[in-house]
């Protein structure tokens, strides 16, 4: 394909990257653009991922589209559900035209002068080389690693015999049926994976080396049904977003405010779901407080059920070595099994492994500011998008999204052509993500920063930055030029 130009250029065809294609094109309709998408199909995460029980660990109100009502009367989705959502509104808006498959964007170099990108992708189908330029680019890749999943080294496991396999790559033809299944991990891939394979296996076996927060949520959401009855499809979907996000919110603050409250609530209904006698102390009671990582959410409480059943099991225990049939822990106790299910987590990587250079010098993505939780300091007319960590993604990328077309508008509104953030003066910075996972700890040093305030700082709070992105103000903290003007870095506001 020959070296063509467009506006705007959009990395990633997920749930994401869809939407901000929709919010372009019915905001800024004047405005070309081109969705680059590294795999050979739409969905992203949805499409990536199958292993059994795949679902989301939100609830569809607010995952779902600002723009396009969620209408299934489950809550909580599946992965196929959630998949043909995002295929049918890339369809309904004239999406898929655009989108140019198996185009992985490895390079974007920034030129002043010509206030253009030049983004250099390979197609992982032909191997070849693709150049196209653009006036602004926007990712929407997220920051997992598609191809590789985490997975710490085990001592013994090349004596094992059995099946090995981790989530991302799950195997089409793996038969699980009648056998014995030890899940590695206590994350929402595990507690997903568990009740699922415990419909077909002989016994399942969640062994985590300490426990997670784990909520059992409905899959249908009974004040949204009734909303249905009485309410326009949009006027019920709306009224259930915003009810599930003022929970979320006042959630998010309890935990914060009073960790200890919250504690002993999710402890109380675990132990209330779980059978007389189990010890919920042990293998329900993290250390951490509520929402220093995510909660994980089972919908209908299917984990606790499958534990009741007996048909699977919790083991709190560390992994002394790999056996030929199984797990030998530290306590000496052996777990047997058929299929082991590393479930150990995610490799973060920024940007989908793209690299950035403005105006011939390398841009050190752990240098940079994050403006707003969506642009860079020091990078021109370049935005991105990361969801919230205490609620769904689809919120803040609907928010990032908007923001960036009022951006385009007014660049175009004022004559000028680059928009670039300028860092704050301060050395109090934190990472932008602020969990304490072990898949953002492992990468914490490779992530950009925020700072003390905005909009340098993220609140995770979706009602404040509804404010701040859709009606604040686009002129703090950046410095709008025209091409031939060299990039700035810092400086404060010039308006």
């Amino acid at each position: 394909m020959a070296a063509d130009h467009v506006d705007v250029l959009i990395v990633g065809a997920g749930l994401s990257g869809i939407g901000a294609a929709v919010h372009l094109g019915r905001e800024c309709p004047g405005k070309t653009y081109a969705v680059l998408e590294a795999r050979g199909a739409i969905g992203g995460t949805w499409d990536l991922f199958r292993y059994p029980g795949i679902r989301s660990d939100s609830d569809m109100y607010t995952l779902g589209y600002s723009f396009k009502p969620w209408t299934d009367p489950k809550a909580i989705a599946d992965g196929d559900s959630i998949r043909a959502y995002v295929r049918q509104t890339a369809r309904e808006y004239d999406v898929e035209q655009h989108i140019r498959f198996h185009h992985r964007a490895v390079r974007a170099e920034w030129d002043s002068a010509t206030a253009r990108w030049t983004v250099h992708a390979r197609r992982d189908d032909t191997g070849e080389d693709v150049t196209i330029t653009c006036g602004f680019l926007f990712t929407n890749s997220g920051y997992y690693r598609y191809d590789s999943g985490y997975t710490p080294r085990f001592p013994g496991v090349e004596r094992y015999a059995g099946t090995l396999v981790h989530p991302q790559h799950w195997p089409d033809d793996l038969d699980y049926t009648g056998k014995r299944v030890v899940v590695i991990g206590s994350g929402a891939t595990a507690v997903t994976l568990v009740p699922a394979m415990a419909e077909r296996a002989a016994h399942v076996t969640m062994l985590q080396r300490s426990p997670t927060y784990v909520v059992a949520l409905p899959s249908r959401d009974p004040f949204a049904d009734a909303a249905r009855r009485w309410l326009s499809p949009t006027a019920a979907y709306t009224v259930a977003r915003w009810k599930n996000v003022a929970l979320g919110v006042a959630n998010f603050q309890l935990s914060r405010r009073a960790p200890g409250v919250v504690k002993r609530f999710l402890r109380r209904a675990a132990k209330g779901r779980l059978p007389a006698g189990y010890d919920v102390e042990r293998h329900f009671s993290p250390r951490y407080d509520p929402w220093d990582q995510r909660l994980c959410v089972v919908p209908d409480g299917d984990l606790f059920t499958a534990l009741r059943a007996g048909r699977a099991s919790v083991v709190t225990d560390t992994i002394d070595t790999f056996t030929e049939h199984g797990i030998r822990l530290a306590s000496g106790e052996e777990l047997p099994a058929d299929v082991v299910v590393t479930a150990t987590g995610l490799n973060l990587l920024a940007l989908g492994g793209m690299t950035l250079a403005v105006d011939g010098a390398e841009v050190d993505l752990a240098s940079t500011v994050a403006y707003k939780g969506m642009m860079l300091s020091g990078v021109p007319n370049f935005a991105m998008t990361i969801g919230y960590t205490n609620a769904s993604w689809t919120l803040k990328a609907d928010l990032v999204a908007t923001y960036v077309c009022r951006l385009l508008r007014h660049l175009d509104d004022t004559g000028q052509q680059i928009v670039t953030p300028l860092a704050p003066d301060t050395d109090d910075l934190a990472p932008i993500i602020d969990l304490k996972s072990g898949y953002v700890l492992r990468a914490v040093d490779q992530l950009p920063k925020q700072g003390p305030r905005a909009p340098w700082r993220l609140h995770q709070n979706y009602p404040r930055d509804v404010r701040l992105m859709r009606r604040g103000p686009l002129t703090d903290g950046v410095r709008f030029a025209r091409a031939g003007v060299p990039a700035a870095t810092s400086g404060g506001t010039d308006a």
